[in-house]
């Protein structure tokens, strides 16, 4: 059987999309890997992490494997997952093939050791970056819009909410802040913060009931007034 490496990634904001969370990637991947008798030796994860470049930990986890030669393949669930544009797909792609090593991609249905999954993988690439740059032309126009009309923009922080465009306090969410803060201050880490907020049962600012590390540590590194 040949060896497959899995990835998996999730940025704060995609975690509440049905679809794309991290446990649903791994299910879709150790799936994908029995049906098509591969042997999955591993999956490395990237939490929390945009897609912006290749330097990732674990993408760089998967690399390192794959210079090493201790596996054929690798899997991923969508194309996005991995890569934010189409030059470090490419530039990926080549080094894969140069080692040997296929990429398959389950939503886009892509085993780059073929001619055609090869053509595609491009073709997928470069319209994933296109699709990307013009939701960003769109955002960025309403948000100009928003700004002309003396709008706020941007999301609304844990602690405060929004009034007649003013941020007031929050009560209960800024006793949240600060036990996270007193958390912080007896030692702990960012994830560690994270994991006992998720077991205490207290929801994030979008309502979710699992804490990212990331999201403390914005936290906790914001300004205290805002």
């Amino acid at each position: 059987m040949k060896r497959a490496i899995g990835y998996i990634r999730v940025s704060t904001e995609d975690q509440a999309k049905e679809g794309v969370s991290l446990d649903n990637q791994r299910r879709k991947i150790e799936l994908y890997a029995e049906m098509n008798d591969l042997d999955l030796i591993g999956i490395e994860a990237d939490e929390g992490i945009s897609a912006k470049n290749l330097n990732r930990p674990g993408v760089k986890r998967v690399l390192d494997m794959v210079h090493k030669k201790k596996v054929d393949c690798i899997i991923i669930y969508k194309l996005d997952r991995m890569f934010r544009n189409t030059v470090d797909a490419l530039n990926t792609s080549q080094i894969l093939d140069r080692q040997g090593i296929a990429l398959h991609s389950i939503n886009e249905r892509l085993d780059t050791k073929s001619a055609v999954g090869k053509f595609f993988f491009s073709l997928m690439a470069s319209l994933a970056e296109m699709e990307r740059n013009i939701i960003s032309e769109r955002t960025a126009d309403a948000l100009a819009g928003k700004k002309a009309n003396g709008e706020r923009v941007g999301e609304i922080p844990l602690g405060y909410d929004l009034v007649d465009g003013r941020l007031v306090d929050n009560d209960s969410e800024q006793a949240v802040i600060h036990h996270i803060n007193e958390l912080r201050a007896e030692g702990l880490s960012y994830r560690a913060i994270a994991d006992r907020l998720t077991m205490d049962g207290i929801a994030t600012k979008k309502g979710l009931d699992r804490w990212n590390y990331q999201t403390v540590r914005n936290i906790i590194k914001r300004p205290a007034v805002i």
